[in-house]
């Protein structure tokens, strides 16, 4: 995974519940868990993606947390979900619930319109 800037081609939210034996870990375990066992998948994998967690489970029982994936490609993030499909992230430290795609104002894009206007109350 690179830090470089770039424009995403597509966007995953990955909607993901803990499991008993993530839960079972203490804080340290969990971090040197994702350090040694998922970011090495990633990172000798994949280029061209970058995420965002956000903690979910103090508003929903059925969804723990969303991890946002951010790919410059299809083929990027193709890559991405295979790497983390042979870590123990997936369905072993997480249940993966539902994963949904999309492209930022694709409807706009497809069209040639201005994008739908960013609300800044």
């Amino acid at each position: 995974m690179t830090g470089e800037p770039f424009e995403a081609g597509v966007t995953a939210f990955m909607l993901v519940k803990t499991t008993s034996e993530w839960l079972g870990l203490s804080v340290e375990q969990r971090v040197e868990a994702f350090r040694t066992e998922v970011l090495p998948a990633i990172d000798g994998k994949v280029a061209g993606v970058r995420s965002r967690f956000f903690d979910t489970e103090f508003y929903s029982a059925r969804v723990t947390d969303v991890w946002v994936w951010e790919a410059r490609d299809h083929e990027a993030y193709q890559l991405l979900v295979e790497a983390l499909r042979e870590t123990p992230f997936w369905d072993r430290y997480f249940d993966v619930v539902e994963i949904l795609v999309g492209v930022e104002n694709g409807y706009a894009r497809n069209y040639g319109v201005e994008a739908y206007a960013t609300i800044n109350a």
